[in-house]
């Protein structure tokens, strides 16, 4: 008998959103009278890494997250003497103050004076005259864990252009705040893009070190086998750790609430609805103009991180408050009760199919919810592929295996 429920790792039901302090262990998942080893992500462990980049021009892949204690790795880099020699941006920019989807410009970064390489845009991978200037380049990021959340793909577009000029990677590694979980239907290459470019469950469960490892050792690269990869794990951590981010990884995911809803809500990135964008709790309230499943009231505006026309924008909606919901995982049931609703009232709910079917890596999902499967029914037709996928994984994995 299939099981009809995501597969989970380690312990972690709910408490993965339980409030810790960034960069410690939960005191509460230690045995009794054993102290609590600190974790330490790899940014923060210098003795590991600051000798591989002695007398080596470096390039680093960073944004706002790429922080060791209050400092930016830059920073830290430049105070130890590395010879830094330029900055590639990510999606929001190097700051992280650019809205989703927002074209990020190439520049120079003003507090540094460095090169300042955009990879958001119409060139999402280096070019070779930008590697050639390298003998590393770094990747340190905070990701969420989420198939769609476009840092990996960036990761992805790095690696491949340093295994095609030679050039070697480090990866810094950072916790997942959904490490706990592996669930959801795996991408088929047919629905590959930047919102997706691996044959991986939407939550992979994994880091984006051990996700690195896994692009080289399963040639989702071309050149893989020439690619100088080596990473610095987080040190004392396991997979069903809660750990609070300690800055917002982009402008809406402002917490840990909208981290955890992230996996069942951007879905509705396909849809006419909104999940919150242009408001104080982005990905943490559903709501429409015209008919509704709940009576919270919300107004989307034009703010930081949703200047760009957020859904529905200056429209009073109705909808559900999910900022105290205890979320976890991936959740399918508000995507099938907003899709009844508006199946009942005779619209279009996946009014950008293509999308849709790019955020699922597969059609299967959205013709699933179209011919009325339950939720049930939906999770069986993927555990085969999750039970391959996490055997797969295996020699990838740096934590708890």
């Amino acid at each position: 008998m299939q099981l009809l429920l995501p597969i989970l790792l380690g312990l972690c039901l709910v408490g993965c959103q339980t409030e810790t302090r960034p960069d410690t262990a939960d005191p509460a998942s230690a045995p009794a009278g054993q102290s609590v080893a600190t974790m330490q992500t790899g940014a923060a462990q210098l003795a590991e890494y600051l000798p591989q980049l002695q007398g080596k021009r470096v390039g680093l892949l960073v944004n706002q997250t790429s922080l060791v204690g209050e400092q930016h790795l830059v920073d830290v880099l430049l105070a130890h003497n590395v010879n830094v020699v330029s900055i590639f941006a990510p999606e929001h920019g190097f700051r992280g103050d650019h809205d989703a989807g927002a074209q990020v410009d190439s520049g120079t970064d003003s507090k540094t004076g460095l090169p300042l390489w955009s990879l958001y845009g119409a060139n999402k991978k280096p070019n070779a005259a930008q590697m050639q200037q390298l003998d590393v380049v770094i990747f340190d990021i905070q990701d969420v864990g989420v198939r769609y959340y476009t840092y990996i793909s960036s990761m992805h577009y790095l690696l491949q252009a340093a295994a095609e000029q030679n050039v070697a990677v480090l990866v810094l590694d950072r916790p997942n705040p959904n490490g706990a979980y592996v669930d959801g239907p795996l991408l088929e290459l047919e629905f590959q893009s930047f919102v997706g470019m691996h044959p991986i469950p939407l939550l992979h469960g994994m880091t984006v070190a051990e996700l690195a490892q896994m692009i080289k050792g399963e040639h989702w690269i071309s050149d893989a086998e020439q690619l100088t990869l080596s990473v610095v794990p987080v040190s004392h951590y396991r997979r069903d750790m809660p750990y609070v981010l300690p800055v917002k990884p982009s402008p809406n995911l402002p917490n840990a609430q909208a981290v955890a809803l992230y996996p069942s809500l951007g879905f509705f990135e396909a849809t006419p609805v909104s999940i919150g964008r242009g408001t104080e709790f982005p990905f943490q309230a559903i709501g429409y103009d015209k008919f509704s499943l709940g009576s919270f009231q919300f107004t989307p505006v034009s703010t930081p991180g949703a200047a760009l026309t957020p859904p529905l924008m200056n429209k009073p909606l109705l909808g559900t408050d999910l900022r105290q919901v205890n979320a976890h995982g991936l959740n399918l049931s508000y995507l099938l009760s907003w899709h009844a609703l508006f199946k009942q009232q005779q619209q279009v709910f996946f009014t950008s199919p293509e999308f849709m079917d790019k955020l699922a890596g597969t059609n299967q999902l959205r013709l699933q919810i179209e011919q009325g499967l339950t939720e049930a029914e939906i999770r069986s037709s993927w555990q085969l592929d999750l039970q391959q996928f996490m055997l797969q994984r295996q020699p990838y994995l740096l934590y708890d295996r």
